[in-house]
């Protein structure tokens, strides 16, 4: 069901907007770390290098794919908010017409360049062909993944959190299953585990069109919503070409640091491939919080109630400094234990690697909720083309650890790229915003006067 969030305390409609939205993007990062325990458990740390090293060049790509999404979401919830529901249809309309051309070139693209790709991040030799064989199942799957996001994406336009949660934990069941089957009964390897993560995607995705189909209005259209018109067009590109520049941007610096990792050796990029899935699961609350924070500001900007977007920012500060704290002790206490989710223990350096890496970077979690919750607020805001300079800065970050440390300090160079990316975004990400509040204070002025 859709929500207004332009009415009502900040406090309960972020924290209830966040909740079902964070445990749903724990099961969509569930996909990639379960595929990852279960290759490092059953085939050997070998095929669990050879799955983490293609992990930044997915997370580039794919990240491409749901910036684009993120974008197109924008425009939907600004109209919703503005209670203009035939704009809103229309932009619906237009991003199933956008998102299959862009889906298309990406997938031929990325598969026809991808083993020119993993020579120059120098994937190690005997990683290359069991890295080759996951990622080019996962980027001609690409289709699914585009299909899941782009509805979800409206889904929480309107408001709508739960729904596309529900049909996660049925697909992540499905992944788990399929991982097992394919892996443990017919030997595929890395294979089977990206097979099992399309197969899941796609799963997903066609849950939620059947869903908002059956349950909602937004997709049937009418006879002038159908044709193609070039100013709702531009209006979704404007939005969602700079969010997916800033991924593939933000990711572009993690694969020049992945490619200093493979430098390492295989051992390393398996802690490093450990480590960056238990991370990612450990953001997700934060990363939740930020894309609240987007469709909360979308539709306040979109009622003209600019003072509860300070107020909704204010409550995403606080709620992110609680999590920080939490997180922290939790990963000191338990780094060990998660990383045996991954590795044997007899692997005793591998697991003092993964450990290490956690605990550096959740000292700077704090940093890394800013960056969420300003980046997300201000593409909510329709400043996209701003937000993605953030994305410019985290790549220059990581480019400079990759290029001047990682030769000298080794592994605990790479530990400190992450906190590194995100202080160069937030110097950017605070900037803007602190401008754009100001000129959002002089319109409520002008709008009193």
């Amino acid at each position: 069901m859709e929500k207004d969030m332009t009415h009502g305390s900040p406090w309960k409609l972020i924290l209830t907007f966040a909740i079902p939205l964070v445990i749903g993007n724990i099961f969509q990062q569930f996909y990639n770390m379960v595929d990852s325990i279960i290759v490092g458990k059953y085939v050997g740390k070998t095929a669990l290098a050879a799955v983490g090293s293609t992990g930044s060049l997915n997370f580039m790509i794919i990240g491409f794919g749901i910036g684009i999404c993120s974008g197109f979401g924008i425009p939907i919830a600004q109209s919703f908010g503005a209670k203009k529901i035939k704009d809103m249809k229309c932009y619906i309309r237009h991003s199933f017409y956008l998102g299959t051309i862009i889906t298309i070139i990406m997938t031929v693209l990325t598969v026809l360049a991808l083993p020119s790709i993993l020579h120059i991040m120098q994937t190690p030799a005997d990683i290359y062909d069991q890295a080759y064989s996951y990622i080019v199942i996962i980027f001609l799957g690409l289709f699914a993944t585009m299909i899941y996001n782009m509805l979800s994406s409206m889904l929480r336009a309107i408001g709508d959190s739960k729904t596309p949660l529900y049909f996660l934990i049925l697909s992540s069941i499905i992944n788990i299953v399929l991982d097992l089957l394919f892996i443990t009964q017919f030997k595929l390897g890395a294979s089977g585990a990206a097979y099992a993560t399309v197969i899941a995607q796609l799963v997903s995705g066609i849950a939620c069109f059947v869903y908002m189909k059956k349950k909602t209005d937004f997709l049937n259209f009418e006879s002038d919503e159908k044709t193609f018109q070039k100013n709702y067009a531009m209006k979704l590109l404007h939005m969602g070409v700079p969010m997916a520049l800033q991924f593939s941007i933000t990711a572009i610096g993690s694969v020049v640091i992945q490619s200093a990792v493979n430098t390492l050796g295989s051992d390393v990029v398996a802690a490093v491939t450990a480590a960056i899935k238990i991370s990612i699961m450990l953001n997700q609350p934060l990363e939740t919080l930020g894309l609240t924070m987007a469709t909360y500001g979308g539709q306040n900007l979109g009622a003209q109630k600019i003072e509860r977007i300070f107020k909704g920012v204010k409550v995403s500060y606080i709620m992110g400094a609680i999590y920080c704290i939490v997180a922290l002790a939790f990963v000191y206490f338990t780094s060990d234990y998660l990383a045996l989710l991954f590795i044997d223990a007899s692997e005793t350096l591998i697991i003092s690697e993964i450990k290490q890496y956690l605990v550096i970077n959740a000292m700077f979690y704090y940093v890394l909720s800013i960056l969420f919750i300003l980046r997300n607020l201000l593409q909510g805001l329709g400043y996209s083309f701003y937000a993605m300079f953030g994305g410019v800065a985290e790549m220059i970050a990581r480019c400079l650890i990759a290029f001047c440390f990682v030769g000298t300090f080794g592994f605990q160079a790479i530990c400190f790229a992450n906190p590194l990316a995100w202080l160069f975004a937030d110097i950017v990400f605070v900037s803007v915003w602190l401008i754009k509040k100001k000129e959002l204070k002089v319109q409520i002025k002008s709008s009193i006067s």
